[in-house]
């Protein structure tokens, strides 16, 4: 029926996608404008299909190693994060906190106390559930891209506006056979009674996905 569900949410997001600029040619696909309009939230930050969905993929990358997302968009390259930042309702590269270096303070006559910097407060998550083989369908999904590690997971949400809930997870078979983290974002806290998507989608490879390792962690606030 025509005001179904699926087909109201279909017809959302085709509007959404004709909103983007269309690329004349490939280059135009890599250029930055182009990538940053995708991060968008009104785009889902480049993820505008939820992960249950066949024809989804993920925006986003945040990590250490572009070459193993397949292309995505990455989220510790420094001039894209510059563009980001000052870019209204995109997506925003977490800050990269900066290791610790070793100071050597020369002696003086009458040495200046140095006061001590008040670190930033970290968000804090608690886990929810973990070690499941089902993902989160969730109506307040915000986004969804690959990372390295559940902390990167979490790095991102903190950067995301209303995101008080990650579920992490491996996607075997599925990202082209990615072995990164498929990291979901999402506006409200959920259990694992709403972890319902095992997989089962057909891959190109002949091959057919499926859920390990998914944890849930929600937003201390």
């Amino acid at each position: 029926m025509l005001n179904s569900p699926v087909v109201i949410i279909s017809l959302a997001i085709s509007t959404i996608a004709s909103r983007l600029p269309y690329p004349n040619n490939l280059d135009d696909f890599q250029s930055t404008d182009f990538i940053v309009a995708s991060l968008s939230a009104s785009n889902h930050h480049g993820a505008p299909h939820p992960p249950e969905f066949a024809a989804s993929k993920p925006g986003w990358y945040y990590g250490d190693d572009p070459g193993s997302a397949d292309g995505l968009p990455w989220l510790k390259d420094h001039d894209l994060c510059a563009t980001l930042a000052h870019t209204p309702r995109s997506l925003r590269c977490p800050s990269v906190v900066p290791k610790a270096t070793k100071t050597i303070h020369r002696r003086s006559a009458d040495p200046a106390p140095t006061p001590t910097p008040t670190p930033p407060t970290t968000p804090t998550y608690t886990t929810v559930f973990s070690g499941l083989t089902a993902s989160i369908v969730g109506n307040t999904y915000i986004t969804y891209g690959l990372v390295d590690t559940v902390a990167d997971c979490q790095a991102l949400c903190d950067t995301v506006s209303q995101c008080v809930f990650v579920n992490s997870y491996h996607d075997v078979n599925g990202q082209n056979g990615s072995p990164l983290l498929t990291c979901s974002l999402y506006a409200s806290v959920y259990t694992a009674a709403d972890a319902t998507n095992y997989g089962g989608q057909y891959q190109p490879d002949g091959t057919y996905d499926y859920i390990t390792d998914s944890d849930g962690y929600s937003l201390n606030t």
